[in-house]
């Protein structure tokens, strides 16, 4: 039997683990925003652009430069062999500011931006940055949808240390697994591809969005894992497995693979890098 104190350390440790495994996924996530550093005479600036953006306003590009500073911002479909088109950028306050052009959800652009300083110009990023569109979704949606799927991975860690330690709550964590992975992923996840994108689900068998087929994969180990520990409590191969399984899901960056609009045919397409 477990001692209270060290329930509370595992728990601790779940809490941390699953923290720090959210954390992984999104930092290296295409939709994480590209940050860095760029040093222009002698002096050093950080900027933060945006990769992700919703709604229907034109997506703001801005980056922290003194006043004596000019920026064109450039930009294209992603890829295209389009040529580029200039905007100049203007101060707004601290920053230089430009607008890229809203998109059709899943839409792309790439964009690139030069500094120019004493006549001297400065490319901010070596690489274009990409930028994908998608609609709003609703905080009502999308709040617990993110709430549930840490859950879900919380319960995932504690059960699988439930698990190798031979506890005996491996059963009833493995449940609040299946119920939050259930309800967050295959459930909410679909509404939140629809306000995003306008599909319920781009998955196996109609598409090969990842985040869909890694949370059906994910579901379909613990949905395994639970119907076996209701017949044999004792059970400890499935839910390990199935634990091993989500992680090893949820270390692969958030959002890779999702859906991309064709400019060219005006379809949606999944499963692309």
């Amino acid at each position: 039997m477990v001692s209270k104190t060290t329930s509370i350390l595992l728990w601790v440790f779940a809490v941390i683990f699953t923290l720090s495994t959210a954390i992984y996924q999104r930092a290296t996530g295409p939709t994480y925003p590209v940050r860095g550093t760029i040093e222009i005479q002698g002096e050093s600036y950080k900027y933060r652009l945006l990769t992700t953006f919703s709604g229907e306003e034109d997506a703001p590009i801005s980056v922290k430069l003194p006043k004596e500073m000019k920026g064109l911002l450039k930009y294209r479909y992603f890829r295209s062999n389009d040529e580029w088109t200039g905007i100049e950028m203007k101060h707004n306050g601290e920053e230089l500011v430009a607008f890229l052009p809203n998109q059709p959800p899943a839409g792309k652009l790439e964009y690139m931006i030069t500094i120019e300083s004493n006549n001297e110009y400065f490319s901010l990023t070596e690489d274009p940055v990409v930028i994908r569109y998608k609609g709003s979704v609703p905080g009502i949606i999308l709040v617990p949808h993110v709430i549930l799927m840490f859950l879900a991975m919380l319960f995932s860690t504690r059960t699988g240390i439930e698990a190798i330690g031979n506890g005996h709550r491996t059963f009833s964590y493995a449940t609040v697994t299946l119920i939050t992975l259930g309800i967050g992923g295959m459930i909410l996840g679909p509404v939140v591809q629809w306000y995003a994108f306008g599909d319920l689900w781009t998955g196996w068998p109609f598409g090969g969005d990842w985040t869909d087929n890694k949370t059906l994969f994910g579901f379909v180990f613990w949905a395994i894992a639970y119907f076996v520990l209701r017949k044999n409590r004792k059970n400890r191969l499935w839910p390990i497995l199935a634990f091993i399984v989500l992680l090893s899901i949820y270390m692969i960056p958030h959002s890779m693979g999702g859906s991309e609009l064709d400019y060219k045919t005006g379809s949606v397409t999944t499963g692309l890098k």
